[in-house]
């Protein structure tokens, strides 16, 4: 057995209790579909003073969307935890590839946008929110620990990426010109 497997089989055998177990659900439910984050990037959006923060986190759950769950679950197509590891039980449903978590790139991918724009009483909000969102996809045996890196990589990609397009737009369309 791998890395992966062992210490997933140790957290179902020494960390998950019944309250733990109701508690990572409903956290992992705030990350399904990247609800939350798109609910808090179209809160961003509203405000002057926080517009431009939304716009890089809805193009930095976008970008996630593409690299993740059309490009390298595709590519990767890796089977499920709870599927391949004798006795690990699964305590929520995932159909589609492991690698890498969507949950965790799209949860890193807002909250590093927002950690690198925002006040830090926001900011670290956030990011712990995306960290127990993606350790809640441990928690729950639906991801392996090199799916939830995956996702933090891409997510953190995702919103560099996004932060660099939309100050070059910033600079280049919506700063008033010194002509």
């Amino acid at each position: 057995m791998t890395l992966d497997g062992e210490i997933l089989l140790w957290l179902q055998n020494n960390v998950r209790t019944d309250l733990l177990s109701k508690f990572f659900i409903f956290i992992t439910r705030l990350g399904n579909g990247g609800m939350i984050w798109i609910a808090i990037s179209l809160i961003l959006l509203i405000p002057k003073k926080t517009r431009k923060t939304g716009i890089i986190c809805a193009l930095a759950l976008i970008l996630s969307l593409l690299f993740n769950n059309i490009i390298l679950k595709n590519i990767f197509d890796r089977t499920r935890p709870f599927i391949s590891i004798d006795g690990l039980d699964n305590l929520v449903t995932a159909k589609d590839a492991s690698f890498p978590s969507g949950h965790t790139s799209s949860s890193f991918s807002a909250a590093v946008a927002i950690f690198r724009n925002l006040p830090k009483k926001y900011s670290f909000a956030a990011i712990i929110l995306a960290s127990l969102i993606a350790f809640s996809r441990l928690y729950l045996g639906v991801h392996y620990p090199s799916d939830i890196i995956g996702g933090i990589l891409t997510g953190v990609f995702s919103a560099v990426v996004s932060q660099l397009a939309v100050n070059t737009v910033y600079r280049k369309f919506a700063e008033p010109s010194s002509k």
